[in-house]
């Protein structure tokens, strides 16, 4: 009789066999030591389409809304479906007489082999390992402390319920509003209230209207100050009374009228999360949040460098001081030395970094101690290394510690504010003394010269500035995520606002890919680094009602699955809570607002890519032109515009391959001249006349 491991990659298998001594292959598994182990590769077995639970689902209709089948079926994944033949005869046979789930440590794995063993109708007894690090020592130990798989029952329920209710929201709403405006409509119990965050922010800026205000500076020799009012306001209404202010006090003497100095301390920052490590990723290294998650998956299950980054925990357990002092002393290359300084300083006991009580499934992402220097790292996975490790050094460092200055010059009745800060100790800022930079624009703080009240002060120059009000600033991956993680925060209702403060939209492993979805539906677009609503994006917001848009209500649905995860219960309330929903948004479909989407290309295999050229259809001026892979076209082409033109229409009379480019130039401009001869556009029709040949005897136009 054998044991039979089964993980989530191969790549995981391969290490766990070695550890084992399962050195011999067998087919799609590793035998030796008294284990065979073998591997999904994700997810083999997911919930089955609503077509096959009943044929007459294949079609699409207002009629059969809500599905809200008895029980949620599943299916083996056809791609796959050779590992899950292999994995099943492995789990029945009747060689094996246990086996050990050692898919990833989280919501998400315990989902995927609970499927695959409850598909394969297994019955054998089970054990979880359950680790946060993939080196051989972390193996060991897990095998040493294997526990029933029945402890995480409740995790397999909050898994199963959240993949229940996204196949729920997503099937009937989809269906509903797709059937209601006559265009794909992807919606999601998370990806929707996330695009709600972004269309608010883009019409935010698309409505703001920029105030124009003035500032007074004024030089005093060695340091600089801006005017304030009685009030304490450095803006100035109009321009004429900013140029008196400057004006009555350029040249003229005065006097420092208070000078004070404030000690204050900034503690040493956080460990890493995933989601802080996708935000700060974003903003110093420019990764989004998908590029992030798979550096760091990289790290952690190829290179062995960091312990499981898919975590919502930013501490440590008690016991891992060993283990943290090992990380610190392996450090090489340009972070040698803030690893020999932590050490130095000391791996204290300190609750900001270890405690037991504020750990969850996992803890906090750190270096493992293996050493990186050795590894042939890309530069982007070394960066992301290296910034996991510098911030487990920070942590043991001192605070940062400085003065903030603040010293207001009055001349007559004119006062000016200067501040500044000098610091006293750089504590664990030195860490990041080479990576931190500097930011542009705005009010820098400057070094200002040991100032007392009562000091005389010289007004050398004086300029009234014309400054105008600035919109929101569009979301980008770092800003998006941290709205998604405290989305209770969106709530106007205050008593509620407080209630549901620790509601998140997602977790810190889904929320990456709920951004990429975004993307992928066309909800949402890159501009160079930010993420902004599209025109469809917004509409589908202004379609839908506050009970899906909201982050209150997934919210409310996140904090119930880390109750039911916690073994809290709440699983029949949950789930009667989500067939609810998909009802409600079913019946809200059928007489939701009319919102005016553009006609699109409906997507599936084999379909056509579609793109918006950017100008209106010349021939009914209501719709507008797209291309896809064959030609150009009205969207308003079920409206009855017949606008069509092939890319190859001038090819056999020796003109060349449309593109969008050209072809917009071409309804412009009407005429386009070429080295081969000239393209005439005219009212639909178009047609290429060589050189030397009148235009008239070729053409190609309207469905030509």
């Amino acid at each position: 009789m054998h044991t039979l491991v089964v993980a989530e990659k191969p790549s995981v298998a391969r290490d766990i066999a070695r550890v084992l001594g399962a050195r011999d292959r067998g087919e799609n598994c590793l035998i030796g030591g008294g284990y065979v182990v073998t591997w999904a590769i994700g997810h083999l077995v997911t919930l089955k389409e609503p077509q096959e639970l009943d044929e007459r689902y294949a079609k699409w209709r207002a009629q059969d809304l809500p599905i809200l089948p008895q029980r949620m079926e599943t299916k083996v994944i056809r791609k796959t479906s050779a590992q899950f033949k292999t994995v099943k005869a492995l789990m029945n046979d009747k060689e094996t007489g246990s086996i050990v789930c050692a898919t990833d440590s989280g919501r998400e794995g315990e989902l995927i082999f609970r499927y695959i063993y409850e598909q394969a109708g297994c019955k054998k007894p089970v054990m979880r390992l359950w680790i946060s690090s993939m080196t051989d020592e972390a193996i060991r130990q897990g095998f040493d402390s294997l526990r029933p798989s029945s402890d995480y029952d409740a995790l397999y329920a909050s898994a199963r319920c959240r993949a229940d209710a996204d196949w729920l929201i997503g099937m009937n709403a989809t269906r509903a509003y797709t059937l209601r405006y006559n265009v794909l409509l992807s919606i999601g119990r998370v990806q929707t209230p996330t695009l709600s965050m972004l269309v608010r922010r883009r019409k935010e800026i698309d409505t703001f209207v920029p105030q124009t205000y003035y500032t007074v500076r004024a030089d005093f020799g060695s340091y600089q100050g801006v005017y304030v009012s009685p009030k304490g306001e450095k803006r100035i209404e109009s321009r004429e009374l900013a140029q008196a202010i400057a004006a009555r006090v350029k040249g003229r003497g005065g006097i420092v009228a208070e000078a004070t100095r404030e000690r204050k301390t900034e503690r040493p920052p956080l460990l890493y999360d995933l989601t802080t490590l996708q935000r700060e990723a974003n903003a110093q290294l420019g990764f989004t949040a998908k590029k992030t998650l798979a550096t760091a998956q990289k790290l952690y299950e190829t290179h062995k460098l960091l312990t499981y980054p898919r975590t919502d925990s930013r501490y440590l357990s008690r016991d891992m001081t060993d283990k943290v002092q090992k990380a610190l002393a392996s450090y090489g290359g340009t972070i040698e030395e803030v690893g020999k300084k932590a050490l130095v300083f000391g791996v204290k006991m300190t609750p900001r970094v270890f405690d037991d009580e504020k750990l969850t499934d996992h803890h906090a992402i750190i270096p493992t101690g293996k050493d990186a220097q050795r590894l042939n790292l890309t530069q982007d996975e070394r960066r992301l290394y290296e910034m996991v490790a510098r911030r487990l050094a920070a942590v043991f460092y001192p605070d940062h510690e400085y003065d903030s200055l603040r010293v207001v010059t009055q001349i007559g009745e004119d006062r000016f504010l200067s501040t500044g800060r000098s610091v006293v100790q750089e504590g664990w800022k030195e860490v990041y003394r080479q990576t931190i930079k500097k930011k542009k624009g705005g009010e820098e703080e400057q070094e200002l010269p040991p100032l007392a009240a009562g000091d005389a002060a010289a007004c050398k120059n004086a300029s009234a500035k014309e400054e105008q009000t600035k919109p929101p600033k569009e979301h980008n991956d770092a800003s998006l995520l941290r709205e998604m993680e405290h989305a209770g925060r969106q709530i106007e209702d205050e008593a509620l606002r407080e209630q549901m403060k620790d509601c998140a939209l997602g977790t810190p492993a889904t929320r990456a890919a709920i951004i990429e979805r975004l993307l992928e539906v066309g909800y949402v677009r890159r501009s160079g680094k930010n993420l902004v609503a599209t025109d469809k994006g917004i509409r589908l917001i202004e379609a839908v009602p506050p009970e899906i848009a909201s982050p209150e209500t997934t919210g409310r649905w996140e904090r119930a699955l880390s109750q039911i995860a916690r073994g809290q219960d709440g699983e029949a309330r949950f789930r009667e809570g989500i067939a609810r929903l998909a009802s409600f948004l079913v019946q809200h479909a059928s007489t939701a607002p009319d919102v005016p989407f553009e006609r699109e290309e409906r997507r599936g295999k084999g379909a056509k890519r579609v793109k918006d050229l950017g100008f209106a259809c010349p021939i009914c001026g209501q719709g507008k032109m797209a291309e896809n892979t064959k030609g150009f076209y009205c969207t308003r082409f079920r409206e009855g515009c017949r606008f069509t033109i092939w890319k190859d229409a001038l090819v056999r009379q020796g003109g060349p391959v449309l593109d969008g480019k050209l072809m917009k130039l071409c309804v412009q401009k009407k005429d386009v001249r070429g080295s081969t001869g000239v393209i005439h556009y005219d009212n639909g029709q178009i047609r290429f006349a060589p050189s030397g040949v009148e235009a008239g005897q070729t053409k190609g136009g309207m469905n030509g």
